[in-house]
């Protein structure tokens, strides 16, 4: 199976878009994937605005994306777009840093006017770095999202089959991507 960096841009500690991506990661871990978190407010503030390539955690962040077979990216909306901590983590990468991989973008916020966020904020950035395929994305309601005491969390059954089905299909995606085309 696939080898999947799951990246939240959210620069909350108590993200409902971090939260959302955990949980989604246990759900492609189950289906056989591996996949290693990253959240994005975890990298270092000086490294990200200073654009310090050379910075020892911008260059692991770097790897972990160059090692992957395909990339979740979640984050929250504001002001009609996706997160300007995910924007300056996606500036300090390769221009071609997603070539040959397989996206899922995923988007939460309080609005459903924001709901095209992902494909006209945030989709054409995946495009322009190179993604091979980026899977039809989804967005979230926060109000959908109840965060646990445990650090878990509940989807509303409203959102919640949606997004299961979107998770899966990028699934179904990196599954039909790794078959070699017959010569």
């Amino acid at each position: 199976m696939a080898t999947i960096l799951s990246v939240s841009g959210s620069p909350s500690r108590t993200s409902r878009t971090s939260l959302l991506l955990r949980h989604l990661d246990g759900r492609l871990t189950a289906q056989g994937h591996r996949v290693t978190p990253l959240d994005a407010r975890t990298l270092p503030a000086e490294a990200l605005l200073a654009a310090d390539f050379a910075h020892p955690a911008i260059v692991e962040a770097q790897r972990l994306f160059e090692e992957a077979d395909a990339v979740v990216v979640g984050t929250p909306v504001y002001k009609a777009a996706y997160s300007g901590l995910l924007k300056a983590l996606l500036d300090l990468l390769p221009q071609y840093a997603l070539e040959g991989k397989t996206v899922l973008p995923l988007a939460t916020g309080g609005s459903l006017a924001h709901v095209l966020a992902i494909d006209y904020a945030l989709r054409p950035v995946l495009t322009a770095m190179g993604a091979s395929h980026v899977v039809q994305g989804w967005f979230v309601l926060d109000r959908h999202i109840t965060p646990l005491e445990s650090g878990g969390i509940i989807v509303d059954p409203t959102a919640r089959d949606a997004l299961e089905r979107a998770v899966d299909r990028f699934s179904l995606a990196l599954a039909a991507d790794a078959v070699p085309l017959a010569a």
